[in-house]
């Protein structure tokens, strides 16, 4: 993978390589103002969360917006019957083998569009244009597509690269404050992954951060999808360490399964997952950096994010049994040999993935 200097400055696109197996390559472009590069990259369809299309549909070109198959909001459309109406609705539509598709949304667009694209006629191509801060900076790189399943979320889906991944700041101007809080969540995850440099970054920024300054947006962007591009590069279909960019998630996930798949975004989740995640790293006495548990909560209240799952608790009026949250983790991909395996930081920059752990650590840390 190759990148371009450290960061945009205020009004530039950066461009970040991912160069995969087998020549392929993604293309993905950062910055204010990077839709107008959809001009040069023409779609036979346009996939797109309805939110983000009435908010932001005028910046693309007229022309991909001209068959245009709407997606409801959110999780509500990483279902199974979704996956379905949508193959049908291509279908329908008469797009023939060799078409592209644009995809327009957050995270869940790209997740169950993504996997469209990859089953319809055996796999079409497709451009990226994520439109939450979440979808920016990890959902829309690296190629992972899925819908939920009852049991567990993302059960079902497929690695399908996009060609080109268009990730405009700008608007993130319109996020309400839960969707900037859930983007923010995946950047405190990236900066862990990252190491102390990008982990300083995000602290410094914060309170701009918070605010939704465009130029720190841009900026922290850019760091994070060099970051996750650099480990995709090394492992595309999370054979090994493409594992580390789950940290926080069986606990994030298990989180949105019993409290309802969109009650607590995604993000948040996350970041009460990294609180979790450093606890359970701290009792089972592999975690080497002993002041980052209290960093980490310092740097997540800072960003308007719960640190633990108490928090959590009390700001959403959830319970969130530890029974039904040991059981959610059952459906987690990471499982090996019948148990579960976490990714757990040592030290920011440091994650071991794999980690078998005892029962008794991971009740205390649930019941927190």
């Amino acid at each position: 993978m190759s990148a371009a200097d450290p960061g945009p400055g205020a009004g530039e696109l950066i461009d970040i390589r991912l160069d995969l197996p087998g020549g392929r390559r993604t293309t993905i472009t950062v910055g204010p103002g990077a839709l107008a590069l959809a001009d040069g990259e023409p779609v036979a369809a346009l996939v797109a969360d309805a939110r983000a299309l009435a908010l932001h549909g005028q910046r693309l070109p007229t022309a991909w917006r001209e068959r245009t198959l709407e997606l409801p909001p959110g999780e509500e459309a990483k279902t199974w019957a979704g996956l379905g109406e949508l193959l049908e609705s291509l279908a329908e539509a008469g797009l023939e083998r060799g078409c592209r598709l644009g995809l327009f949304g957050g995270g869940a667009t790209g997740d169950v569009g993504g996997l469209a694209a990859a089953l319809y006629l055996r796999g079409v191509p497709f451009v990226s244009c994520p439109t939450t801060l979440l979808a920016q900076v990890d959902a829309s790189v690296g190629g992972k597509t899925a819908v939920n399943l009852p049991r567990a979320k993302n059960l079902v889906g497929a690695f399908h690269q996009p060609q080109r991944v268009l990730a405009d700041t700008l608007v993130l101007a319109t996020l309400p404050r839960d969707e900037l809080a859930s983007g923010l969540g995946e950047v405190v995850k990236t900066a862990l992954i990252a190491g102390p440099q990008l982990l300083a970054r995000v602290e410094a920024l914060a309170p701009a951060l918070l605010e939704g300054d465009p130029d720190a947006l841009a900026l922290v962007v850019a760091d994070c999808v060099r970051t996750k591009a650099r480990v995709v590069a090394e492992d595309e279909r999370e054979a090994g360490r493409r594992a580390v960019l789950n940290l926080g998630h069986t606990f994030g996930h298990a989180i949105e399964a019993v409290a309802g798949y969109g009650i607590v975004p995604h993000g948040v989740c996350v970041a009460v997952g990294l609180g979790c995640a450093t606890d359970l790293a701290a009792r089972c006495g592999t975690l080497e950096d002993l002041a980052l548990p209290e960093r980490l909560a310092r740097l997540l209240r800072s960003l308007g994010l719960p640190a633990g799952l108490a928090q959590l608790r009390s700001a959403r009026d959830l319970t969130l049994h530890p029974a039904e949250l040991r059981r959610a983790m059952d459906g987690d991909k990471k499982r090996s040999g019948g148990r579960l395996r976490f990714v757990l930081p040592r030290a920011a920059g440091a994650i071991d993935h794999g980690v078998a752990v005892d029962e008794a650590d991971l009740s205390v840390v649930l019941a927190d």
